[in-house]
């Protein structure tokens, strides 16, 4: 599968981007708004961060506790109810004098809830294209996120702007209710994907039994901390340029639909392995010259090259699920998805920290070297390339390697 034609014909794909589409939508929205809302009160850019991405450190409790779930709940009558908290959760945080405590502890309750989301909804999707057609799949949600995040910001801007941040978190709570009623209606109701009831034991020993793999870790770890330290980045456009934080947003999803679109679509197998060090590095590098307080112009540029950057998680969960069973794929593409969201939260306390310190400019700079580092650190064990087949290593035009003859000496070890 190499086709948008081929994917939009594959049955329920276009429901899953539709509700996809529309609660990336409401995320973005409300996410400016409570971000800006929280700002307005306290003038702090660590609160303001925290407010925005916080919430996804939730995430972590989720992950040791109910990511069994993904693999375990029916995945129509899963994704259905978290739009439906979703959209119940924003709505508490409009009503007028919410104390700010209660702002924070609405999110981080739903956030724990909501943490085997990525994993139903991703594991869904593997079921619903053949796996060859995963990353052409996943880069086109990836893609309508990117644009969705460019209306969410753009639009979400404009309405703080005219109907005030409580009457935008309204606005994404109503999003919220479309993206139930189109999973609702446009899936079809399938089985959970693994027997038996989820539990807290059930994820831990899932958990470890996808960690005890060194290849795995090491992709584990590439995708949650330097994707999660440039999340820190962002989480200072707000405090960085108070006026302009929705067009700097805009711009990033600019980036990060430009970069889904060429990796998903247009470069082949053969040559993906090439790009995922120059990707990761590309992530993090652009935000170093913000120590130099650029203006908003070269800022943006800055933004949106940079942003090209998240093209790197699509082969990396690519590589994922080639060395993962296919009966684990969804606790896998969820433990992914909520460590993203989870170092998402420390990347904007970390950066919100150093912001509180020193400037905005500085916590970002400082972050994306942590980034960098992080990268540079992890790419000895991301060299040897896997197979799309469960991890047989391939040769350098892509083709499967020979297995070794019993008896002759092993060349090369997969790290």
């Amino acid at each position: 599968m190499r086709t948008y034609r081929e994917l939009f014909r594959t049955p329920e794909f276009t429901p899953l981007f539709a509700a996809v589409s529309v609660q990336t939508a409401a995320q973005t929205a409300t996410g400016l708004a409570l971000g800006t809302l929280v700002y307005a009160r306290t003038g702090s850019p660590l609160l303001s961060a925290l407010a925005m991405f916080g919430p996804s450190l939730a995430q972590v409790a989720g992950a040791l506790t109910l990511l069994s779930a993904a693999d375990r709940l029916p995945p129509r009558a899963a994704l259905t109810a978290l739009a439906l908290l979703s959209a119940g959760a924003v709505s508490v945080q409009a009503v007028p004098g919410l104390p700010l405590w209660a702002a924070f502890a609405v999110p981080l309750v739903t956030g724990v809830a909501a943490s085997p989301g990525g994993g139903v909804r991703y594991g869904l999707l593997n079921e619903i294209v053949p796996r060859e057609g995963f990353l052409l799949g996943r880069s086109v949600l990836n893609m309508t996120g990117g644009a969705m995040q460019i209306c969410g910001f753009a639009v979400g801007g404009m309405l703080v702007a005219v109907f005030s941040a409580r009457g935008t978190l309204l606005v994404g709570a109503a999003l919220y209710l479309v993206a139930a009623a189109v999973t609702r209606l446009g899936l079809t109701a399938r089985p959970p994907r693994a027997t038996g009831r989820p539990s807290v034991r059930e994820t831990w020993r899932t958990n470890a039994s996808l960690w005890s793999s060194a290849p795995r870790r090491y992709v584990f770890l590439a995708l949650w901390v330097p994707n999660g330290l440039v999340v820190g980045c962002e989480s200072l456009y707000v405090a960085y340029a108070p006026g302009h934080a929705g067009l700097l947003f805009a711009c990033g999803a600019l980036g990060m639909l430009a970069g889904d679109t060429l990796v998903g679509r247009f470069v082949p197998t053969r040559r993906r392995a090439r790009l995922g060090a120059p990707l990761r590095l590309l992530l993090a590098a652009p935000y170093l010259l913000f120590a130099l307080r650029p203006g908003l112009p070269l800022a943006l540029a800055l933004v949106v090259v940079a942003s090209v950057g998240f093209a790197a998680s699509l082969l990396l969960q690519e590589r994922l699920l080639a060395l993962t069973p296919q009966e684990l794929s969804g606790q896998a593409l969820g433990l992914s998805s909520s460590g993203m969201l989870a170092m998402q939260g420390v990347g904007a306390a970390v950066a919100g920290g150093i912001a509180q310190l020193t400037s905005p400019a500085t916590g970002m700079a400082a972050v994306a070297g942590l980034s960098v580092a992080v990268t540079l650190a992890l790419a000895p064990g991301l060299r040897t390339p896997v197979g799309a087949d469960g991890g047989r290593l391939l040769e350098a035009n892509g083709s499967p390697r020979a297995s070794r003859t019993p008896g002759t000496p092993r060349t090369e070890e997969t790290p």
